[in-house]
């Protein structure tokens, strides 16, 4: 049996003495009045924010557990707004976090405080190089179309901007120029402003309310996912449960694959314009859909999927159209979908990258997230892919710290006088530490999700993390607090027009899992674009097609 949250025990009790209190008041006010404080102070004043009440307040540095100088309430609203189809009225409070250094930037934080509150709360990640807030009124990564989102539920949520703004010139979640300030590093990549927010956050619902939260979640993809793991990792008892989709977890090690990526597809004839990727794409499809035992423009069983490239190579290896891959075209796109390994230690302890699964289902033309239209360059192109940008920017403010630096001047396997700032740079991005028995023993719930055809965060790398896990925890004791599935078809985030897009109520899975003790049991994913279901298996077992309607979740078995 699970352990009950220990935020719902002290609920418990807070409800055992409120009881007492109203039993007492009955013998001097009567039935009728202690009725009415039971409707008014235990009900109305524990769901209905005090918002202007919350208007330039003062947040206690104190409050915090890691070093801040305070903060405030910078402004309070109420607001109705339609949310997963319904109205929802709530009290939106903007507030910053001050730094401890005076010319690091302050934290950005937003709450979300709906009226009729459920007594939870839910944390938002971010994307990217983060730099704005999140939307409080989305819904979990992964999430259904059909199911509302958290602040539909009535929870409060809340996020920030992870302790710096973007440029409002910048191509979003892709500004870096924070990255010459130690704290904003921290803040950002060491995922300090995280617990920082979180802290602020559960204060000001403690004053809105005048009560405290019942479970804390938190939910975040991509960066997002990366943070979900920090705070698992590094605050075992912040949060009850944990939603972590295509997680960035090793955002260093990545950094230095695709900064190598980025060198071979900038070489002469080497970069595969867009009717090149939609050849490799389809090629690969058509070879590799049916090994699940039906064709549905979805690779179910990726591991079985090692697609050759040099089939498409032209005549002698030289760029004759859009209906060949060139010599050059195929060591790029075989370097794309291989692991790279770096001949040097870096702190962190991670000795490579394992590639993307462009040789199994992933797509490269996916806009904005995908490999781009044009080679990388120097400056780099808005229309290069967006893991090059992000390399340009991370070169440019986090490694040399000098905004003019070619990033294609730095090679990740000779890196030169680079080495140590990149060997402690890991130590703040590689959030490796798969030793999760802390939060277990805490009571906290981990789903960890992520699409097998991610162009932009390898499946293979979150498929790293959970074996480390297992290898650290134990597969019995990692199964009990801990769910991991791959998502066949699904890409980065749903962005585009992936194969599946994935749509699952993880939230709700969540909350039976830590509030009732009851794990998921035979979850089903429905691809939201194409109205069509299959089995959410555990990883490593994926779907096999077995007879029936293949749109039905029912007519495929999980397998290995």
């Amino acid at each position: 049996m699970s352990r009950p949250s220990a935020r719902g025990a002290r609920t418990r009790r807070l409800a055992v003495a409120t009881v007492a209190l109203l039993a007492g008041a009955t013998q001097f006010l009567g039935t009728s009045a202690a009725a009415a404080a039971t409707t008014t102070d235990a009900g109305h004043a524990m769901t209905v924010p005090e918002c202007a009440g919350l208007d330039q307040m003062s947040i206690p540095a104190s409050v915090m557990s890691l070093p801040t100088t305070g903060g405030r309430v910078a402004s309070t609203s109420v607001k109705t707004s339609v949310v997963s189809g319904a109205t929802i009225e709530y009290c939106q409070v903007d507030a910053d976090i001050f730094p401890v250094d005076p010319s690091a930037p302050d934290i950005k934080m937003r709450v979300a405080l709906p009226y009729g509150w459920n007594r939870k709360a839910l944390m938002f990640g971010g994307g990217g190089y983060n730099g704005t807030i999140p939307d409080l009124a989305e819904n979990v990564p992964f999430g259904p179309a059909d199911q509302p989102a958290p602040l539909a539920r009535r929870y409060a949520t809340f996020a920030s901007d992870s302790g710096h703004q973007q440029s409002p010139t910048a191509v979003p979640s892709l500004d870096g120029s924070f990255g010459v300030n130690d704290e904003a590093v921290d803040n950002f990549a060491a995922g300090d402003a995280l617990k920082k927010t979180r802290d602020a956050s559960l204060f000001l619902i403690r004053h809105a309310y005048g009560t405290t939260t019942t479970e804390v979640y938190f939910a975040g993809g991509s960066t997002g996912g990366r943070e979900a793991l920090v705070v698992a990792q590094r605050w075992p008892t912040a949060f009850d449960g944990v939603i972590s989709a295509f997680p960035a977890w090793n955002n260093l090690s990545e950094i230095l694959d695709i900064g190598y990526l980025a060198q071979v597809l900038s070489r002469p004839g080497a970069f595969p314009g867009p009717e090149k990727q939609t050849l490799l794409y389809d090629s690969v499809i058509d070879a590799c859909d049916g090994l699940d035992g039906v064709r549905d423009k979805v690779v179910s069983n990726p591991r079985a999927c090692h697609f050759d490239p040099h089939a498409l190579r032209c005549p002698g290896g030289v760029d004759t159209g859009p209906t060949c891959l060139s010599d050059p075209q195929i060591d790029a796109v075989t370097a794309m979908s291989s692991p790279f390994r770096w001949p040097y230690r870096i702190a962190s302890g991670e000795t490579e990258y394992p590639g993307f699964p462009f040789l199994s289902g992933a797509d490269m033309r996916t806009p904005f997230l995908g490999f781009g239209s044009t080679a990388p360059a120097d400056p780099m192109p808005v229309t290069s892919g967006y893991g090059m940008q992000y390399w340009a920017q991370w070169v440019k403010y986090f490694l040399t710290r000098d905004p003019g630096h070619n990033s294609l001047a730095v090679d990740p396997r000779e890196p030169g006088k680079w080495l140590d700032r990149i060997s402690q740079l890991s130590t703040i991005e590689d959030r490796n530490n798969a030793d999760l028995r802390p939060f277990a023993r805490a009571g906290g719930r981990l789903i960890l999700l992520h699409g097998a055809a991610d162009e932009l965060v390898s499946s293979r790398s979150t498929s790293d993390f959970y074996q480390r896990v297992l290898d650290a925890v134990g597969p019995r004791s990692t199964r009990a607090f801990m769910r991991y599935y791959v998502v066949p078809g699904a890409n980065h985030a749903n962005f585009g027009t992936p194969a599946f897009a994935a749509g699952w109520d993880s939230l709700s899975a969540l909350e039976r899992w830590v509030e009732r003790g009851l794990p998921p049991t035979n979850p089903v994913v429905a691809d939201v674009n194409h109205n069509r279901a299959r089995p959410l298996c555990d990883y490593p077992d994926w779907p096999r097609y077995r007879a029936g309607d293949p749109d039905s979740a029912s007519s495929f078995v999980c397998t290995r």
